[in-house]
């Protein structure tokens, strides 16, 4: 079992995320996380409508997570839906580079150049949804394509995810859907990784939709 929780997004100064950090412990009676990320940039109630990058809340929290990381409190600490500008500005000051960033990936939604550039600064990158909340289901030519490689389309989405490069993350209760979606052992060519990272964008992600990560920018 690996045990991972999350800084709120709210939490912007070092003692409201400290407190978070050991309240979390405390309701889960563990001694340590396995890991532990700020969950967002800003909170989200200002997602999508702030120009608020909170450099220095989220300087703040890091420390924070800094410090339960060197007590043995956390195994790991990353972030989570950081653009590349809110990178720069934690590894400005932060004595420990972030060990992840778990962001938004899917066909159709691919952040390109913030996977490079966690890539080229060490840093893991862990893709969320990567089956879109299911939408990528009633997209005919992903049906096409799944079939092509004799696979699930939930199969495709995540070894796509995998050729980026990622950790993938797909979300299930379902046993044999656990199952399948690690019966990835199989490549997507050149060409179609090509065509896929340039699938058109999914405009209406249904009830999902109202979550702030599909609004546009973090």
């Amino acid at each position: 079992m690996f045990v991972v929780s999350k800084v709120a997004a709210e939490h912007k100064t070092y003692e409201e995320a400290k407190a978070g950090i050991d309240e979390t412990l405390e309701k889960m009676e563990l001694d340590y996380l396995d890991m532990m990320i700020i969950h967002s940039p800003q909170p989200w109630a200002e997602v999508n409508q702030s120009e608020n990058r909170y450099k220095e809340g989220n300087r703040q929290a890091w420390k924070a997570l800094e410090d339960a990381y060197n007590e043995g409190k956390l195994k790991a600490i990353g972030v989570s839906n950081f653009q590349i500008e809110n990178l720069e500005s934690l590894m400005e000051t932060a004595k420990i580079k972030p060990m992840v960033n778990q962001v938004l990936c899917h066909i159709s939604n691919t952040p390109t150049e913030l996977i490079e550039f966690c890539q080229k600064s060490n840093i893991a990158v862990e893709a969320y949804s990567p089956i879109a909340h299911g939408v990528i289901l009633n997209q005919p030519e992903i049906q096409t394509m799944a079939e092509k490689y004799g696979v699930s389309v939930p199969q495709l989405c995540i070894r796509y995810t995998l050729q980026l490069g990622a950790i993938s993350l797909p979300k299930t209760a379902n046993p044999e859907h656990m199952k399948t979606n690690a019966e990835v052992d199989f490549e997507i060519s050149a060409e179609d990784m090509e065509m896929l990272k340039n699938f058109k964008e999914i405009a209406d992600y249904g009830e999902s939709s109202g979550f702030p990560v599909y609004g546009g920018k973090l």
